[in-house]
């Protein structure tokens, strides 16, 4: 499976898209394209893959994504309805000197950190949400202004976190096709037993070559990422069903309860049981 290249058109009038996208125009699987990307969750939640990230979102999170860095956004469940108000620009959107000049420079650094993915926090949240809110339904140069707006407190306060350590430019288009096969393979099929045989002739090559590909391209191992696939699955169902930790651990893709809890715990640092815990005692909810 190729990965989706999307391309986004533009309304009448307009340099870039601001405007929600709401189940089911919220599903969109594996896919990149060439515009940067502000995302504001308003509704549902689930599981977030950017670049070699794998976490959760909820309603209210912020992300800001780098020109061509693959990733989705998958609904905690099939039923879950979900949106989120999208800003999507390139960086030539203004003009080609634009970002040349002396005052852009906070800005063409951001640009280049978000390659990285960043989920935005603090105080600089609570202020993005009023703006991107606006933006979407701003006309004419106001669009223009709030969107620097937006641009400016992200990358003056730097109130976020980076999440992928996957470089998004190394890659040729052979070796960028391969590596976006084996992640819509793994999201795909996570709750299914899962081999290295399994995911290695998905990409066309032998164990020890795919292994050695796999962590040159992305920093971590394979089975690491399934398992924090499988564990942000996981860490859905504890917050969301009243489903034992023991069936949890067999629909995430784990084969027995004892592996499971070691995985968890290794890339939560906590247990599951105390995971859940955690969550009903923070938010006052009746176990």
């Amino acid at each position: 499976m190729k990965p989706l290249i999307e391309k986004l058109p533009l309304k009448g009038n307009t340099s870039f898209v601001a405007e929600t996208h709401r189940t089911p125009k919220f599903e969109v699987p594996w896919h990149q394209h060439i515009e940067y990307e502000l995302i504001y969750f308003t509704e549902g939640e689930g599981t977030s893959f950017i670049g070699n990230y794998v976490g959760a979102f909820n309603t209210g999170d912020i992300f800001f994504l780098g020109s061509n860095l693959p990733h989705t956004f998958q609904k905690a469940n099939k039923e879950l309805v979900t949106s989120a108000v999208v800003v999507q620009f390139r960086d030539d959107f203004w003009g080609a000197d634009f970002m040349q000049l002396p005052e852009s420079r906070s800005i063409r650094q951001l640009l280049e950190t978000s390659l990285q993915g960043l989920r935005i926090k603090g105080r600089s949240k609570e202020q993005l949400v009023a703006l991107i809110q606006k933006l979407e339904s701003a006309k004419g140069f106001q669009r223009i202004i709030k969107l620097c707006e937006c641009l400016s407190i992200i990358a003056e306060k730097k109130e976020y976190e980076t999440v992928s350590t996957q470089q998004v430019k190394a890659y040729n288009n052979k070796h960028k096709e391969r590596i976006d096969k084996v992640y819509q393979y793994t999201i795909d099929y996570f709750q299914d037993p899962i081999t290295l045989n399994n995911v290695a002739d998905h990409a066309g090559m032998s164990v020890p070559a795919f292994c050695s590909y796999f962590k040159k391209s992305t920093k971590k191992t394979y089975i690491d990422f399934l398992n924090e696939v499988r564990i942000g699955y996981a860490c859905k169902q504890l917050i969301d069903t009243q489903k034992s930790v023991e069936n949890i651990c067999y629909e995430s893709g784990f084969n027995t309860l004892a592996n499971f809890n070691k995985q968890f715990l290794k890339v939560r640092k906590i247990t599951p049981s105390r995971y859940r815990r955690n969550f009903i005692n923070s938010n006052g909810v009746e176990a």
